[in-house]
């Protein structure tokens, strides 16, 4: 189907455009122009009541009214719109709601059956309930549950045709479900769950009691579902999608070990089913923090791209841990102050701050970006010197030199070393740093769209970031770190024919993660970690080089303030592959100290410290 084109003013203003055009093409007798402009107009807007009253008007009782507003494939989206309307004005209700319920899948948005028609509540008598049901399960299977708030609005005129069909049809199961898990998806959770029921007492089947299960899970009473559930069994013994869901629901009522029971009978059968397989993925990481069992997630979902139940459940799981989905927020000291002058009623116009020692100068870059009235004064130089590229202090790890770098040194300040990138990279960096990803996995696979700019492009944008978007200065630090993050994500992508040991991306990120102490260092080992996810074969390697890195982070931490030593942790834990020792010691950073802000090792994900906040995107994320 293809999509109107958009324009940039208000809809209902366009519409009238489209119809005032429209009825000049009636005056010339130019039916067909005529026909294309009243299609305009109702996706402009649907529910325009002169688009209705013109299109009523151009084809009237007009032999060739069909004919207007062609539907041959690839349709077009305001051809199957107007044409839907005519067939009902014709009184061809079911073939009209057809025709609307496809435009819905099409933009699930789109008030396209806010219409009287739809709305009169005799439609319900004029379409069949077995062939509503049809056109409802088709609706059902694009409808996100549940169904976002703005969508709702185009959903309603369903919900209330089923209701009204399930008033005249009490005993049919079928339109009883679709009422059912149409409500539910709408958080009508006392509906959904009375039509369930209903429609279980009327013809009991696997699909009522699935129905039963879910709304007692959207109200929370966990036996009543786990019962429901255990009753749709009866009907399809070793059903997999139902027995994962049992398991689900042990897990969040708070039985995990029964729930991850539940999915190792089903794997016992089936090793990768579709539905146990990615379920007890998580349900291990749940239990233990071990970021291989997402691996193995992300891996299974390499080799079956199709399975949304396995990109759900690796997306869930990475949005709560750092670096797998948000990116951590800063903690030093100039961060701090930063956000304690943007928060003050009255704010300085002006000052000089002095930092004890050299902070990484991502950092220092985001302050004076955001107060360049301002002026900073670093203190002396702690051992061992941030300043210095890590084998210089810590010669002990796989890098033995660093031959690019981004930052320089005039005593303690820092200055770019790589030039400023092009127009059309900052522009191409500042489209995709608005994003987040889900998880590392669809990470590679978004900054894929920076593979084609030129590595010195890519370097540049680290130390000159692209402004953020509308002027928002108070997000200097959480933008840079999100620019940089994917910047070091598009080297991941640089010259990817190259074998991976020698090749240039893997040289340029490492130098970059074992260069002078900054923001850059963690986002080029989230290139490499992200790499290793991608890649199995690069696994030994990378966790090699992001585990010694650690470690010097560790041993520096010893006499000076490491700022970015929890992120880098939790880097380490997010590798695939690495030292169980080294996973320990990271697992150990991350876990709170005895001031009884928690007690749960951080490592586990869930943890969000004061000075953590996630990164939200400025755009934008089965059964019955």
């Amino acid at each position: 189907m293809t999509p109107a084109s958009e324009g940039t003013g208000d809809r209902r203003m366009e519409a009238e455009g489209e119809l005032s055009m429209a009825r000049l093409a009636l005056d010339d007798g130019e039916r067909q122009h005529a026909a294309e402009h009243i299609a305009n107009a109702l996706v402009c807007d649907p529910t325009f009541p002169d688009a209705h009253e013109l299109l009523t008007v151009l084809t009237g009782r007009s032999a060739d009214r069909l004919d207007l507003f062609p539907v041959e494939q690839p349709a077009f989206l305001g051809a199957v719109v107007a044409r839907a309307h005519v067939l009902a004005a014709d009184g061809e209700h079911s073939e009209a709601l057809d025709l609307l319920v496809s435009a819905q899948c099409h933009q699930p948005a789109g008030r396209w059956a806010d219409v009287p028609w739809v709305l009169d509540t005799a439609l319900a008598t004029r379409v069949p309930p077995d062939e509503l049901c049809a056109l409802a399960a088709r609706l059902l299977r694009v409808l996100p549950d549940p169904v976002p708030s703005d969508m709702r609005p185009g959903v309603q005129p369903y919900l209330s045709l089923v209701r009204n069909s399930a008033g005249l049809w009490p005993q049919h199961a079928g339109i009883l479900w679709v009422a059912s898990v149409l409500s539910r998806r709408m958080e009508l959770w006392d509906e959904a769950l009375d039509m369930a029921l209903r429609s279980e007492n009327a013809a009991p089947s696997l699909q009522a009691s699935v129905a039963v299960a879910y709304a007692y899970r959207s109200l929370k009473r966990w036996a009543e579902s786990e019962r429901a559930f255990l009753r749709a069994l009866e009907h399809d013994p070793g059903n997999a999608a139902v027995e994962t869901d049992i398991a689900e629901l042990l897990a969040t009522s708070g039985r995990p070990a029964d729930g991850l029971a539940w999915v190792e009978r089903v794997l016992k059968r089936e090793p990768h089913q579709e539905n146990a397989f990615p379920t007890a993925c998580g349900m291990r990481f749940a239990r233990d923090g071990d970021v291989r069992h997402l691996v193995e997630l992300a891996d299974h979902l390499r080799e079956h791209p199709d399975n949304a139940h396995a990109e759900g459940v690796l997306t869930s799981w990475s949005q709560r841990r750092f670096w797998l989905g948000p990116v951590p927020a800063p903690s030093e000291s100039v961060v701090n102050v930063l956000s304690q002058v943007l928060e003050a009623e009255e704010k300085p116009s002006g000052g000089t701050l002095t930092v004890s020692a050299p902070e990484p100068p991502s950092a220092l870059l985001a302050f004076d970006h955001s107060l360049p009235d301002f002026t900073l004064t670093i203190g002396g130089v702690p051992d061992p010197d941030p300043r210095s590229p890590v084998p210089e202090v810590f010669a002990s790890g796989p890098v033995r030199s660093v031959g690019r770098r981004v930052w320089d040194y005039d005593a303690t300040d820092a200055r770019p070393s790589a030039a400023p990138p092009s127009p059309d990279a900052a522009r191409a960096l500042q489209d995709i740093a608005q994003q987040g990803w889900p998880h590392l996995l669809a990470a590679y696979d978004q900054a894929v769209r920076l593979s084609g700019l030129a590595l010195d492009d890519l370097l540049g944008v680290l130390v000159h970031p692209p402004a953020p978007p509308e002027g928002d200065t108070a997000g200097w630090p959480e933008w840079i770190r999100s620019v940089q993050a994917w910047a070091c994500l598009g080297i991941a992508h640089h010259r990817a024919d190259q074998p991976w040991a020698g090749s240039d991306r893997r040289e340029v990120l490492i130098d970059l993660a074992y260069g002078p102490e900054d923001w850059v260092t963690e986002a080029a080992l989230l290139g490499l970690v992200t790499t290793a996810w991608v890649a199995p074969d690069t696994r030994a390697d990378v966790a090699e080089v992001v585990g010694w890195r650690f470690i010097a982070a560790m041993e520096a931490s010893r006499t000076r303030p490491v700022t970015i030593l929890e992120s880098l942790a939790l880097l380490t834990l997010a590798t695939p592959d690495m030292n169980p020792d080294v996973s320990a010691l990271a697992s150990r950073v991350l876990t709170p100290g005895d001031d009884g802000e928690d007690e749960t090792p951080r490592a586990t994900g869930e943890i969000k410290p004061r000075w953590w906040r996630r990164v939200v995107p400025r755009r934008r994320r089965g059964g019955a």
